[in-house]
């Protein structure tokens, strides 16, 4: 978990960083038009647009932005037609990846991630080989300094959480549900006053590989250039790295 975690930290920065230059405008978007597009344009009712809606309002997107994609996905507005794809593969010192993307051009999304994973000593797989390493939770952490344990696990469980735990390496307490019971908790949570630091649907390794050195540092590079890429959504790997490269590569 602790890889999975640092890693968040990362990408989460790095969104800010991003969201400051307007760049993750268009991943939120693409986002929330495929989203209206499968589940349709009500938010109440479809999970997966909720989420986008709460991302972009988060980064501070236009509501008016946020309304035109919606209405792109419905097919209420003219607009390009995205779809989801999932990449399975290898990174540097067999770390097993997963990438997720929403594109409008398969060829082309394939083409770049697979450049990139060779660029940084990676390999693309076929469907399934490595997606069984990972468990897709939801997944919503709690400060531990200003959240009350025990308060925090008998609402969570109440809720519909399928665990919760303490992770003291990263100062948080973790609630992890059902992917269909994420929206559920997590809103349950906030309405008897608990704050998470962070709410997702993500994918967590079963194992993770430790990296030392120019690996870790190549595996780094490798996530980096996968979430910079315009088509690419998410990006996990069930790797490790000593808590000082990290830092290093964090600054």
């Amino acid at each position: 978990m602790s890889g999975h975690n640092k890693w968040s930290s990362i990408k989460h920065k790095k969104a800010r960083e991003d969201a400051k230059r307007g760049q993750i405008f268009t991943k939120l978007i693409k986002e929330i038009t495929i989203a209206a597009k499968n589940g349709g344009g009500n938010p109440e009712n479809n999970p997966r647009l909720r989420i986008a809606i709460e991302k972009a309002k988060e980064a501070n997107m236009p509501k008016q932005n946020i309304e035109k994609a919606i209405k792109k996905g419905t097919g209420e507005l003219p607009g390009v037609s995205y779809e989801d794809v999932i990449y399975e593969g290898y990174g540097p010192g067999g770390v097993a990846m997963i990438i997720e993307a929403t594109t409008d051009n398969r060829q082309r999304t394939t083409a770049s991630v697979r450049h990139l994973l060779s660029k940084y000593g990676g390999s693309l797989g076929e469907t399934g080989c490595v997606s069984w390493m990972f468990d897709y939770v939801g997944y919503i952490t709690f400060d531990k300094n200003s959240t009350d344990e025990e308060a925090l696990f008998e609402a969570a469980l109440e809720a519909g959480a399928s665990d919760v735990r303490e992770n003291e390496e990263d100062g948080i307490f973790e609630v992890i549900t059902d992917p269909k019971e994420f929206v559920a908790v997590k809103e349950a949570l906030e309405k008897q006053g608990f704050k998470p630091s962070s709410a997702e649907l993500t994918r967590i390794p079963q194992t993770t590989v430790k990296l030392e050195g120019e690996k870790a540092i190549t595996m780094l590079k490798l996530m980096s250039a996968l979430e910079d890429d315009e088509d690419v959504s998410n990006v996990y790997a069930n790797f490790d790295i000593p808590d000082e490269i990290m830092d290093q590569f964090n600054q």
